[in-house]
C-alpha cells in the first residue's frame, strides 16, 4: 500500500471535494463511523469479558479546533447512538474551530450530548479527571496529520496526563504529537493502541518514533476516488513509497512449481567466515535454505571448515586457502567459479577486515556477473572504491547493499533530509539497491521505488540478525525475483519472523538463531493470511 505524506492527503482531499463534488463534511462523517466502529471492535476484544451483561462502555473523546476535532465530535454522535456512555472534551478554542468541527458540534448537540471544554483546575476539572480515570477508552481526535512544529504547552500538560493514564487510547488518524512526515515526537505525544487512519497510511505511522505511538494500524476507505489518489500521485512526481504490510507480502511472494526441483529454487554462494566470527556465514546459509533456495554453497576459510560444517546439515560447506584465520587471495579463482555457476551470490557475513580482502571483494565485483548482496564486511571492502557499484549498474548487474546507519555512514551515506530519502539518494547515485537496516528498514531502487517495512521488534537487535536476513535476501534473488522485491520481501518476512519469535519467546529471550526456525512460520503466515 503507498505511503502518502501530508500535503498529499490533503490535496487528495481537496480535489475530492472541489474538483469532484464530494461534501466535506460527507467524508468527514465517514470517517467518523470507521472510528465509532473500530473503537466497538476494539472494547469487544478487550473489554467485553470483564463487563456485566447490559453495562455499557465509557468513552471519552478528546477533540482538538481543527478537522481531526469533527472527527471526533462525529465518533462520540454515532458511539452514542450505538448506546456507550461517551463524554466529548474539548482542548482549544472555539473560536478556532473549522467550519466543519463547529457544524459536527451543532450536530452532537442535536444529539443530546455537548462538547465540554476541558478544565485543567477547579471543581469541574477534577470532576472530568475523575471521570475519564474510570474510561474503558479514550479517543485521540486532538491534533491529527495537520500539526506543524512542536506541541503547545497547553496541549501538551494534556497529552502528558492521557499517556499517564492506564486507558488504552485509539487514535485518530494519527497519534497527537506525531510528525506525520517524518514520526518524529514534536516535544511530546500520546501512545495509542490502536490508530485508525484514512485513504492511505502515512509516513509518520512507520517512521521515527511513530511506530511506537501507532500500536496497530487501520487503514479505512472513506471515499476518495482511486483516480483522485494516483492524478495527485501522478502530478507530485515524487518516488512512490510502498508501506510493506501483509497485503503487499501476500501479492509478491513468489508462488512455487509444483514440479520443480533443487535446480528449479535457485544455486545460491555464500562467502564469508573468519576465525572468531564462524557463526555469522551459518546464520546466513540457514536463512538462504530456511527462505526456500534449492542449493545453497558456503564457502569458508579451512581454519575454520570444521566448526563450521559441523553446523551445517541442508547446506554444502566448502574449505578455501586461508591466511591468518580470514580467507586468502589465492581462493579468488575458486570463488569467482562458484559464482559463476550460481543465480546470486553473497559476501560478507563474517568476513573479517583486512586491505589483501578488500582487494578480494573488489576483485570479484568487477569479475562476476551473478547477483551479488553485499553484507557486513563485504560492505567495509568497497567503501573506497563504490565506483565499482555503478560499473555493475551500467552493465545491467545487480548488486544488493544490506548496510545498518553505522555501515552506512563509512560508505558515504548522508542521512540528512530523512532514512527514506537517503536511502534512495544512495541507490541513485551508485545504481544499486540498497536495504537500510533499523526501524522501519528502507528498501531503495534506483529506478525510484522505495519501500518502507512494517514488521519487527527490538529483540531482534542482537549480532547475527542482520546475516540471518543477508541469507534471505540471498535466497529470493536467487530464486528469480527482481532485485529491489527480493529485498524489501526478504526485510518482511524477517520481520514477521522476529514477531512470531517475540510472541513465542520474548524480546530479552529470543535469538538470531530462534528467526531462523520462525521463517517457515512467517511464510505460512502469509500464505493463510485472508483478505477482509
Amino acid at each position: 500500500m503507498r505511503l502518502a505524506a501530508a500535503a498529499q492527503m490533503k490535496e487528495m482531499d481537496r480535489t475530492a471535494i472541489e474538483e469532484r463534488g464530494i461534501p466535506s463534511s460527507v467524508l468527514m462523517e465517514r470517517a467518523a463511523r470507521h472510528v465509532a466502529e473500530e473503537a466497538e471492535s476494539f472494547l469487544d476484544r478487550r473489554k467485553q469479558a470483564q463487563h456485566s451483561p447490559g453495562e455499557r462502555f465509557r468513552i471519552a473523546v478528546f477533540c482538538g479546533s481543527g478537522n481531526n476535532g469533527g472527527d471526533g465530535a462525529a465518533a462520540a454522535r454515532f458511539l452514542l447512538e450505538k448506546g456507550m456512555d461517551v463524554r466529548a472534551f474539548l482542548v482549544g478554542s472555539r473560536k478556532k474551530m473549522t467550519e466543519d468541527t463547529r457544524l459536527q458540534e451543532e450536530r452532537l448537540q442535536k444529539a443530546g450530548l455537548s462538547l465540554e471544554d476541558w478544565k485543567e483546575e477547579g471543581a469541574m476539572g477534577e470532576e472530568q479527571k475523575a471521570w475519564c480515570r474510570e474510561a474503558d477508552l479514550m479517543i485521540d481526535a486532538l491534533l491529527g496529520i495537520g500539526l506543524k512544529g512542536e506541541v503547545r504547552q497547553n496541549m501538551r500538560e494534556v497529552l502528558l496526563w492521557l499517556d499517564a493514564l492506564p486507558v488504552p487510547v485509539l487514535a485518530v488518524d494519527i497519534a497527537s504529537g506525531i510528525g506525520t512526515d517524518t514520526g518524529e515526537v514534536l516535544g511530546t505525544a500520546l501512545h495509542a493502541d490502536l490508530t485508525v487512519t484514512f485513504t492511505l497510511p502515512k509516513f509518520g505511522h512507520y517512521e521515527g518514533q511513530g511506530s511506537y505511538y501507532t500500536g496497530a494500524l487501520k487503514v479505512c476507505d472513506i471515499g476518495i476516488p482511486e483516480e483522485v489518489v494516483n492524478e495527485v500521485f501522478s502530478r507530485d512526481g515524487g518516488p512512490v513509497f510502498e508501506a510493506c504490510d501483509e497485503e503487499w507480502g501476500r501479492r509478491t511472494l513468489p508462488k512455487r512449481k509444483e514440479d520443480g526441483h533443487k535446480g528449479t529454487f535457485g544455486r545460491v554462494s555464500i562467502t564469508g567466515g573468519s576465525v572468531g566470527l564462524t557463526g555469522a556465514p551459518v546464520l546466513a546459509s540457514r536463512g538462504a535454505a530456511r527462505s526456500g533456495s534449492g542449493l545453497v554453497f558456503l564457502s569458508i576459510p579451512e581454519s575454520i571448515y570444521s566448526i563450521t560444517a559441523a553446523s551445517c546439515l541442508e547446506v554444502m560447506p566448502a574449505p578455501l586457502p586461508d591466511q591468518n584465520g580470514k580467507i586468502s587471495s589465492g581462493a579468488f579463482f575458486q570463488i569467482l567459479e562458484r559464482l559463476n555457476a550460481c543465480n546470486a551470490g553473497l559476501i560478507g557475513p563474517g568476513l573479517g577486515r583486512s586491505q589483501e580482502l578488500s582487494l578480494l571483494v573488489c576483485k570479484l565485483l568487477e569479475q562476476t556477473a551473478t547477483p551479488l548482496v553485499l553484507d557486513a564486511d563485504g560492505l567495509y571492502a568497497i567503501k573506497d572504491r563504490k565506483e565499482l557499484l555503478q560499473r555493475r549498474s551500467e552493465k545491467g548487474q545487480v548488486t544488493i547493499l544490506t548496510p545498518h546507519e553505522g555501515e552506512f555512514a563509512y560508505l558515504g551515506g548522508d542521512l540528512s533530509g530523512g532514512r527514506k530519502e537517503a536511502a534512495l539518494r544512495f541507490a541513485r547515485k551508485y545504481g544499486c539497491v540498497l536495504v537500510l537496516k533499523g526501524p522501519a528498514t528502507v528498501t531503495a531502487s534506483p529506478d525510484g521505488r522505495v519501500y518502507i517495512n512494517t514488521t519487527g521488534n527490538n529483540g531482534m537487535a542482537k549480532g547475527g540478525s542482520g546475516d540471518v536476513l543477508g541469507g534471505m535476501v540471498l535466497s529470493f534473488l536467487g530464486q528469480g525475483m527482481e532485485a529491489c522485491q527480493a529485498a524489501a520481501l526478504a526485510v518482511y518476512l524477517h520481520g514477521l519472523a522476529g514477531d512470531i519469535c517475540r510472541e513465542k519467546l520474548g524480546e530479552y529471550g529470543m535469538l538470531p538463531g530462534d528467526l531462523t526456525e520462525e521463517i517457515p512460520s512467517a511464510v505460512l503466515r502469509l500464505q493463510r493470511s485472508v483478505r477482509v
